[in-house]
């Protein structure tokens, strides 16, 4: 909505609904950069990616291996804005690719909110699971629906097919990608191909451990 505004007549409800300081601001530019992240932090419904990939855009290796992810140091343990970002998740949908890669893990379950796994193909959630994930069946718009019926609706979206899934019903809202300084060559590609192009604009860029760099994209809609 708010990139699409060329002038500073905002609405009565805009100018009620925004912070205080942008009032005072005479810069427009920043004021829409502002806007569109209290737009987006006041959104209820909403499916986003926290994801790595490498250099060449792939998110696993030709075996399906992400060792490759520890490859930069990170001394300090800088979580890069993945606990800020949970906290603003209801819940999480994953494949069941990466289902099955976290069960594989030799540690405990790692998330504190709910997991939905969405398989036509798995028949059940393995016992040790059941009590922090749920199985979802259909198609994305379906599982979207039956969520929401719940008032589950900020979302984060896991693993490469279900992303490109949700892609191509233009279902995702944001994208955060953390680019690891690695070029694979080949291996499991975090996009496919889609019916149409889908425009988002780059509303943040961050840096970390002086090896990674971060960028936050919106969908334009």
């Amino acid at each position: 909505m708010f990139h699409k505004l060329t002038n500073l007549s905002f609405t009565t409800e805009i100018v009620n609904n925004c912070p205080l300081h942008l009032s005072l601001c005479s810069n427009k530019n920043y004021i829409f950069q502002e806007l569109k992240k209290f737009n987006l932090m006041n959104t209820n419904k909403r499916n986003r990616v926290y994801i790595a990939t490498s250099l060449d855009g792939y998110i696993a290796d030709k075996n399906g291996g992400i060792e490759w992810l520890e490859n930069v140091p990170n001394p300090e343990n800088d979580d890069m804005g993945y606990e800020a970002f949970m906290t603003e998740t209801d819940a999480i949908i994953m494949g069941r690719n990466t289902f099955e890669t976290v069960c594989s893990f030799d540690i405990p379950w790692p998330y504190k909110i709910p997991v939905f796994v969405l398989s036509n193909t798995l028949n059940s959630i393995p016992n040790p699971y059941q009590e922090h994930v749920q199985l979802l069946r259909g198609k994305v718009k379906e599982a979207l629906k039956q969520l929401h019926g719940k008032g589950i609706n900020s979302l984060y979206i896991d693993g490469g097919k279900l992303i490109q899934s949700f892609l191509k019903e233009d279902l995702i809202d944001e994208l955060i990608i953390t680019t690891i300084p690695i070029l694979l060559g080949e291996g499991i590609p975090l996009f496919s191909n889609l019916d149409k192009p889908l425009q988002f604009e780059c509303l943040s860029s961050k840096k970390f451990t002086n090896s990674l760099s971060q960028n936050h994209y919106i969908r334009l809609r």
